[in-house]
């Protein structure tokens, strides 16, 4: 996997090559590129897919230790990746975590040319409703991170209600969560980065709400698709976004949770699609 060396740290990312349109795809909290690994299969025949793997506690490589993990600073760092690359007219899409909408509006504002919110925290959600509301109280407590990731050590416990159970309909193969969890399991270093995250959660709430406002005067090509059956991301919240955005286009997709590149890739990535040629 590639990597670049930004001023917080160095980054991997996936890049399926090629010279068509790019589309930037960016995965949630203690997940990495992997998430977006089914769409990128259905998207990297006509579109340069690329898909980092950003400091949120599935990462490889500790960030420096003065780096600012807040979702401001991870937004940035994004940002700098962006720049790094040398991305332009991209689209961006993300899912379960919404930090990227703090780059609408801002200095990589410029490099976005549409834009895709594919069940993610919005407004006030943050952390998003169900278990990770209580993230932050107990990442204050000694060792608090390292007890919250014991569970996921085993397979079985990965599908509580209470771990990631709520988070996709569809069971993601083993290997794949070892990637997500394995770092965070084996680095005490990552586990810091996580802590950074999850204590600022304030702070990103704060921040996601005021970029509403920047949200409704993004006026390119957007697109809204929400799970139905999302457990985590209010449904009113996807139609709250659609109606923010100028040209923003609300789809429902059924029989999915959260993560919508797990549990309907084929669904997704033809909306994808359908946004890039916009």
């Amino acid at each position: 996997m590639p990597e670049v060396a930004l001023s917080s740290g160095t980054i991997d990312y996936e890049d399926s090559g090629g010279s068509g349109p790019v589309i930037v795809l960016v995965h949630g909290l203690i997940m990495d590129s992997s998430l977006w690994r089914h769409v990128i299969e259905e998207l990297r025949a006509d579109f340069r897919c690329v898909a980092p793997t950003l400091p949120l506690g599935g990462h490889r490589h500790p960030m420096r230790a003065d780096a600012d993990l807040s979702m401001r600073g991870v937004a940035n760092i994004l940002g700098e990746l962006l720049e790094r690359l040398d991305l332009r007219e991209i689209t961006l899409a993300m899912n379960d975590w919404g930090g990227p909408q703090l780059l609408i509006g801002g200095a990589f504002d410029e490099r976005i040319a549409r834009l895709a919110l594919c069940s993610c925290e919005a407004f006030d959600n943050v952390p998003p409703e169900g278990p990770a509301r209580a993230l932050p109280y107990i990442a204050r407590l000694p060792g608090g991170i390292a007890a919250a990731l014991l569970p996921f050590r085993f397979d079985r416990l990965r599908r509580l209600p209470i771990t990631y159970g709520l988070l996709s309909k569809q069971r993601v193969p083993r290997e794949v969560m070892d990637r997500w969890f394995g770092p965070a399991l084996a680095q005490r270093a990552i586990r810091r980065d996580l802590r950074k995250y999850v204590i600022s959660a304030a702070q990103g709430r704060r921040e996601l709400l005021a970029a509403a406002g920047a949200l409704s005067g993004f006026k390119r090509p957007a697109l809204v698709a929400w799970a139905s059956e999302d457990r985590m991301m209010p449904r009113e919240h996807g139609r709250r976004l659609a109606e923010l955005l100028p040209q923003g286009t609300l789809v429902e997709i059924a029989d999915s949770y959260t993560l919508i590149p797990e549990d309907q890739p084929a669904i997704l990535a033809a909306h994808l699609r359908e946004l890039m040629m916009r």
